[in-house]
């Protein structure tokens, strides 16, 4: 049935129900001109309602017209059979409503459709200016005697349903606040108006802080997110409060919606960062909860860390929303990313946590496969899967931002580069402000290095693409709880090609990669250096990333023998990285100068340990070859071979004074770089090391050194 047709019976029920409401009222003016028969005539009963205008109204056969009419019976019981999608009969069942309250609203609501009805009850209430049902009224046209209107007055108490959940307001049109409960004129809630008229919009004065879940869920990705929801299923036919636990929000909200779609239930979003930022919190509570019952929503918290704190700013909030989570007959979800404490302890509402997981490889390749479509054939999903550990909301964001990429080009189809760039806009960025992103521009070509190490790199890069085939298809993931990342260890003398090694990785990877500043790590303060290599792992999680530690040793050296406090918080301070380095799930690679300085229990930990030695002559030949970019201009007296004969210096150092050999050329005018300008640049070089410049190391080029010595200026 459509919306329109189910929009209509409930309309049509409505309608019939408030034209009973006419015969009760048409029965109460019958009473009251019986009780004025005996009585002298007041020619301004009703002031201007004339009972003419007042027979005419209730003659009319076309107020509250409707196909179905049920008679009144004594004492204004419902007896017409209610319709299965009659708001009507949702508000009662939602809020436990006897007749006498669901007949409070129906008079209320009356002249809210029809402005004539103000005039009947002008006219039964004497005063032109009570336009507006009284309790007064309301419990003469509903209760047959004195005994009756006494045991109804409860039904106005504050804790009761039409008070407690907002559906009425009394209010004194004189202003008095000490008017008596009979005098109040009762008025219905603009929310419930809209309820009852079939409204399918939220309450507008929820919609700062809310909303409706109206996509659909995307298929669930494994059979533990089943698991749960097949749990979850289990216990639904009662009210419950879970926690989700997990920092995927898509997970959580798509497993939320597939169980709202199962039991056909509306799904109410409340955005509790959003609700910090309103006044009256807890009015806006009360009127989501009455929205939750009436609707049969089921009620999803996200952003809960934000009720987590103490702050004092926060603590209405709090107040809020602990009056939220222990109404029973809403189904509630909170999203947060840690474990909570039992949030309504002593309450008998049934409470308990799911936490889920990030996607797995496979997982994450199906929701590539999922938005991506037909644009997925011949792409390395499972290498982008393994490289980007990404959630499923990232990873639908990436699609989406890939896309967009190729219609910036004029294309349908995105590239796999589209989708490694997006896939970087999409990791976490906070990373940057604890360590410094490096952003690679070597390639395997500009790297000399022996075959073994060599090849191990390439190993590297090989885990790291085929991590989902092995951990997820073959099962490994499975068998290892811990130490599924990566952990390499780079040894040896400095500018040997380290930290080039790790940027080549970084660029055939296509990932981000950062180098850690030692310096902000360290502290001298207890438990600071684990607060901060903490942030640094964390961040890193999200970031998908490859962390480089330059001069680890530092950091991650020998435990010692214990002789005072400090050797026992540096040994706590190594245990701590240890237990770090099992648990990260991403690529760390450790740059260290010497090897033996590393405690034995990193090593046992790493992955690679790949050693670098100093280049020899045929290594620093085939290093000065790389040095100069393609459209540097070299002059034929440069003579490299001598160069990595003389000099026995690390690839560090010769790109250094390849580098000085060209601003020294463009100094001087030169159209080439030449073999004095290499010459003076090595000199510098040396003297930065410390080295004498000899004879034997300069050979027949000695005698230039002192050619090209800066002539000593005196000063004018």
């Amino acid at each position: 049935m459509t919306v329109t047709s189910t929009n209509n019976l409930n309309l049509e029920h409505l309608l019939s129900e408030l034209r009973r409401i006419t015969l009760l009222v048409s029965e109460r003016v019958a009473a009251l001109r019986v009780v004025n028969s005996t009585e002298e005539e007041d020619e301004f009963r009703g002031l201007y309602v004339s009972e003419e205008e007042v027979n005419n109204l209730l003659a009319d056969p076309q107020l509250f017209q409707a196909t179905d009419i049920t008679p009144h019976t004594p004492g204004g019981e419902i007896v017409v059979e209610y319709n299965e999608r009659s708001r009507l009969r949702q508000l009662q069942t939602a809020f436990g409503l006897s007749a006498f309250e669901l007949n409070v609203i129906l008079i209320a609501l009356a002249p809210e459709l029809d402005l004539r009805f103000e005039k009947l009850y002008a006219y039964l209430q004497d005063d032109v200016t009570r336009r507006r049902p009284t309790v007064d009224l309301t419990l003469q046209l509903l209760c047959p005697g004195l005994a009756a209107q006494v045991a109804a007055r409860r039904s106005f108490d504050p804790e009761a349903a039409l008070l407690r959940y907002r559906l009425v307001e009394l209010s004194d049109e004189s202003g008095n606040k000490q008017v008596p409960l009979l005098a109040r004129t009762i008025k219905l809630d603009e929310g419930l108006i809209a309820f009852l008229l079939g409204e399918m919009r939220l309450d507008h004065r929820l919609r700062q802080v809310a909303e409706f879940e109206t996509r659909s869920p995307n298929p669930l990705l494994s059979t533990e997110v089943a698991t749960y929801l097949t749990r979850l299923i289990e216990l639904a036919p009662e009210s419950f409060l879970c926690t989700l636990v997990g920092s995927d929000e898509v997970i959580k909200r798509d497993l939320v919606l597939t169980l709202c779609r199962q039991f056909n239930l509306p799904l109410l979003v409340l955005n509790l960062r959003s609700l910090v930022l309103q006044t009256r919190q807890e009015s806006l509570a009360r009127l989501l909860e009455r929205e939750c019952l009436m609707r049969g929503a089921v009620l999803y918290l996200a952003g809960y860390e934000v009720v987590a704190g103490e702050e004092a700013n926060i603590q209405e909030t709090v107040r809020a929303v602990s009056q939220l989570l222990k109404t029973e007959t809403v189904l509630t979800f909170i999203s947060s990313n840690e474990m909570l404490a039992p949030q309504i302890a002593g309450h008998s509402r049934l409470e308990f946590q799911l936490k889920l997981k990030q996607p797995s490889y496979s997982e994450r390749k199906h929701i590539w496969e999922t938005h991506l479509g037909a644009a997925a054939v011949g792409f390395d999903l499972e290498g982008l899967s393994s490289r980007f550990r990404l959630n499923s909301g990232q990873v639908v964001a990436a699609a989406a931002t890939a896309r967009n990429r190729a219609a910036w080009r004029g294309e349908t189809v995105p590239t796999l580069d589209d989708l490694e760039t997006a896939s970087r806009v999409h990791s976490s960025h906070r990373l940057s402000s604890l360590a410094h992103k490096i952003e690679p521009v070597y390639r395997w070509s500009d790297l000399v290095l022996a075959t073994d190490p060599f090849n191990m790199l390439r190993e590297i890069c090989e885990q790291v693409k085929h991590r989902s085939l092995v951990y997820g298809t073959w099962g490994f993931d499975r068998k290892l709880s811990l130490g599924k990342g990566l952990n390499v260890v780079f040894a040896g003398p400095s500018g040997t090609g380290k930290t080039m090694s790790a940027e080549i990785m970084a660029g055939e990877l296509k990932m981000d990669l950062y180098k850690i500043d030692l310096s902000n790590m360290v502290s001298k303060f207890i438990g600071e250096t684990e607060k901060n290599l903490e942030r640094i792992f964390n961040e890193a999680g999200d970031s998908n990333a490859i962390l480089f530690f330059d001069e680890a040793d530092s950091l991650f050296g020998k435990r010692s023998e214990v002789k005072d406090a400090h050797d026992r918080y540096a040994n706590i301070e190594t245990g701590y990285l240890l237990q770090k380095m099992e648990e990260y799930d991403g690529i760390v690679i450790l740059a260290t100068n010497l090897r033996k300085n590393l405690d034995e229990a990193f090593v046992r930990r790493m992955h690679f340990m790949i050693e670098y030695p100093f280049p020899d002559e045929d290594d620093r030949f085939l290093i000065w070859s790389k040095v100069f970019p393609k459209d540097l201009p070299v002059g034929s007296t440069v003579d490299m071979r001598f160069m990595a004969r003389q000099f026995k210096l690390s690839g560090g150092n010769i790109k250094n004074i390849g580098l000085a050999a060209a601003f020294l050329a463009a100094g001087d005018g030169a159209a080439a770089v030449e073999m004095e300008h290499l010459i003076m640049a090595t000199r510098r070089e040396y003297q930065k090391l410390g080295k004498l410049c000899t004879q034997s190391d300069f050979g027949p080029y000695f005698s230039l050194i002192n050619e090209i010595e800066p002539k000593t200026r005196r000063a004018d």
